[in-house]
């Protein structure tokens, strides 16, 4: 027997879980400032979800997805960018978005079901949020292929979940970026869940950073709940594919601490205890205990920065309790540039049914 292929796939690991060097610190983390900013926006992201989590409880948005417990996979991945690049997000990627010059009243207002809140006023390139599972990934690829084709040094990157590596489209853009060596790198957040579908039932392989290597890319798996780790790691992987070496997967294995979203119920599939043992490895404690144990941090900063985060949010759920309700025709007028003639009945129609609802609202106004 001739063996023709063998691989092997590393781990990465810097920071773990007790706030403890597990290897030394990347050259850029060395004077603390870098790391300051990623606890910061970790924390962003934390006091953004909770309150967006709060919102939709009480009536006031729609269904959210919380980053709860893998926010490192987000911020790490964004830090690792440079602003030409673009991100193509899944749903769970707010402090990516946020790092990147989105601002949460945008995202709220996205997930209040208006798409205006896709208009953002921050990275203009980088694609809105994807709902549907992987389906971003074959646009990822086109992305790549576009900057290849332009011969600009940008950087395609992906964020998808672990459930997304069992479909198809996300296989046949990873083989494409490998067949054409395109600048795209794959960061799969393996948060240990597919909704209610455990990582154990997706798949049989032992890491999902092996199926690069079917691609023909490399595979590297890392720590995620280590924001240290997965900005160095990320970082490394944007560097080869703008010096023109091809694409890369990083599997981020992180833990999803909330219910897959504010629909979901996660205390049906899996238990208490399970999710008590992973808030031990949670990315923002660790980090803060490094910074503490540096002199990097205190008390004091701590406590200033949690009352910053919170004014900050609450100004972005005024600004965003107070805007204008879309027109109902914005779903038709905001897709085309010159409206089709099938749907102008239509649009008539639904300008005609939201003036008599306005109407009838106006009457019962007086009434009162």
């Amino acid at each position: 027997m001739v063996e023709i292929a063998s691989f092997r796939i590393e781990r990465v690991e810097i920071l773990r879980a007790d706030g403890t060097l597990a290897a030394p610190l990347p050259s850029w983390a060395e004077s603390g400032e870098d790391l300051v900013r990623l606890y910061r926006a970790m924390v962003l992201t934390r006091t953004y979800d909770t309150k967006s989590v709060n919102l939709q409880r009480t009536g006031r948005l729609g269904t959210v997805a919380s980053s709860l417990g893998q926010e490192a996979v987000a911020v790490g991945t964004a830090a690792a960018m440079r602003p030409e690049d673009v991100l193509l997000p899944s749903f769970r990627e707010q402090g990516a978005m946020l790092w990147r010059g989105v601002r949460i009243e945008e995202l709220l207002t996205f997930w209040g079901g208006d798409e205006r809140g896709s208009n953002w006023s921050g990275p203009r390139e980088d694609f809105p949020i994807c709902i549907p599972v992987g389906t971003h990934a074959p646009h990822a690829a086109g992305v790549a292929t576009a900057f290849k084709l332009r011969h600009e040094p940008r950087v395609a990157v992906c964020v998808l979940g672990d459930g997304a590596t069992s479909k198809g489209d996300v296989y046949e853009a990873l083989n494409l970026a490998g067949v054409w060596r395109l600048p795209m790198v794959t960061v799969v957040a393996n948060n240990q869940w597919a909704i209610s579908v455990p990582r154990s039932a997706q798949t049989a392989a032992a890491t999902l950073a092996q199926k690069a290597i079917a691609c023909g890319m490399p595979g590297i798996q890392v720590d995620g709940n280590d924001v240290i780790a997965v900005r160095e790691v990320v970082g490394r992987a944007i560097e080869r594919a703008r010096a023109g070496e091809g694409p890369s997967l990083v599997e981020a294995v992180t833990y999803r601490l909330s219910d897959h979203t504010t629909a979901d119920d996660a205390r049906r599939y899996r238990d208490d205890a399970e999710v008590s043992a992973h808030w031990k490895e949670e990315p923002v404690a660790r980090l803060r205990t490094l910074l503490l144990a540096r002199g990097w941090w205190d008390k004091e900063r701590e406590e200033a920065l949690l009352a910053e985060c919170a004014r900050e949010v609450d100004r972005a759920v005024e600004a965003y309790l107070a805007r204008t309700p879309p027109a109902a025709t914005d779903m038709i007028d905001h897709l085309f540039a010159e409206l089709p003639r099938a749907l102008a009945a239509q649009r008539a129609a639904i300008a005609r049914r939201a003036a008599r609802r306005a109407e009838r609202g106006g009457k019962e106004g007086e009434r009162r």
